[in-house]
């Protein structure tokens, strides 16, 4: 299938003992490895990454005239995404650019973890069960294919990890994720930081929540990093709720409170700010406000390493995560639609897809398909 509609050819297979079936005419159709030509995969690609695959079928067919099944949609896609993310876990696709090419050689990084809502091996049982009774009232046979069947999750929710990469003035940006685990990240933090050269940055720096798992990523598997720094606006939530327990939600004693932690820390650092929360506390010896207020310290005093914020002012770096939140919410948009759920390859297939997308690499990923 092409996108100016169906093509049948005829074409001679070859085969000897040696070396199996070669088909000549199928590498110069481009159908190698697919039933469509690169221009229909991609226009299927594009239309279901922000809509679900039954509306984006429908799409289809009314721009493109090209009737494909919602389900041979969904398969088509998903291959092509799993595709994509084989290339870039194995190291085979990546950025088009380095650090090298960022405004004032400077290279920021971010990671942060995203619940994506997954299949229960509970689910799927259900489901099996009420296809079985469908077809038993119908007398069809199975279309399941051979083989054990994927199994479920164990839970509702499983959380993706995102590591992304961007220059001061966001003119490049690039951000990859996966649905493994914390180490994995980590593997895929430091690879990716090397295909941008990550050495080579004059500045270069993480902005990110403050989690432990994502500092402890960092620190193993870059070292190089000049700072990590908590991003400001993390710190300025727990600094509100604080007031908001101390002099209540809205009030404007609360909203005070906040901008006189906040300007300590923003223009003296948060070693200042300690000093004066020290002062609060110890006009509160029990309850929900002390409570609240020896949280706060405790949550700053463990990041005393990250909240230098007027030397990073002072340098010119970039102290808000927001680039990092973005992608958080852009590559997982299709995932977290009402009513979705999904298995964990599928739902990373469409996470490596949307990467490409809004690391603004699909052109150039879908030339390489052209030209393959």
């Amino acid at each position: 299938m092409t996108v100016n509609g169906t093509l049948e050819v005829q074409r001679t297979i070859y085969w000897n003992k040696r070396h199996g079936t070669l088909a000549p005419m199928d590498a110069w159709l481009g159908i190698l490895r697919h039933r469509y030509s690169a221009g229909v995969r991609e226009m299927a690609c594009r239309l279901s990454l922000d809509s679900a695959f039954v509306p984006a079928r429908e799409n289809l067919q009314r721009m493109s005239q090209l009737t494909i099944s919602a389900e041979a949609l969904r398969e088509l896609v998903q291959r092509e995404g799993q595709h994509v993310c084989g290339d870039i876990l194995q190291g085979r696709y990546g950025p088009d650019w380095t650090s090298l090419d960022c405004t004032d050689q400077t290279l920021i990084t971010g990671a942060d973890g995203v619940m994506v809502p997954m299949v229960t091996e509970q689910q799927k049982q259900n489901r099996r069960a009420a296809q079985a009774k469908k077809r038993k009232a119908s007398h069809r046979n199975s279309a399941a294919k051979v083989g054990r069947p994927k199994s479920g999750s164990d839970g509702p929710y499983n959380e993706f990890k995102i590591v992304s990469f961007y220059d001061s003035d966001k003119s490049h940006m690039y951000a990859v994720g996966t649905a493994a685990d914390r180490a994995a990240l980590g593997r895929l933090m430091r690879r990716e930081a090397l295909k941008l050269k990550i050495g080579r940055a004059q500045h270069k720096y993480s902005v990110t929540d403050g989690a432990p798992w994502i500092a402890r990523q960092y620190d193993r598997q870059l070292p190089m990093l000049d700072e990590n720094i908590l991003d400001y606006y993390h710190l300025k939530e727990h600094v509100t709720l604080t007031g908001q327990t101390l002099y209540g939600e809205g009030t404007a004693k609360a909203r005070s409170w906040r901008e006189e932690m906040m300007g300590y820390v923003w223009n003296q650092g948060s070693l200042v700010m300690l000093d004066h929360l020290a002062n609060y506390i110890r006009c509160y010896r029990s309850g929900p406000k002390a409570e609240a207020l020896r949280g706060l310290r405790q949550y700053v005093a463990k990041r005393v390493n990250m909240t230098d914020y007027p030397s990073y002012r002072q340098i010119g770096y970039d102290c808000g995560s927001g680039p990092t939140e973005s992608f958080c919410g852009t590559l997982t948009k299709r995932l977290k639609g009402r009513g979705m759920h999904w298995d964990k390859d599928n739902a990373q297939s469409m996470m490596a897809l949307g990467s490409l997308y809004y690391s603004r690499l699909w052109n150039n990923y879908w030339q390489l398909q052209r030209a393959a």
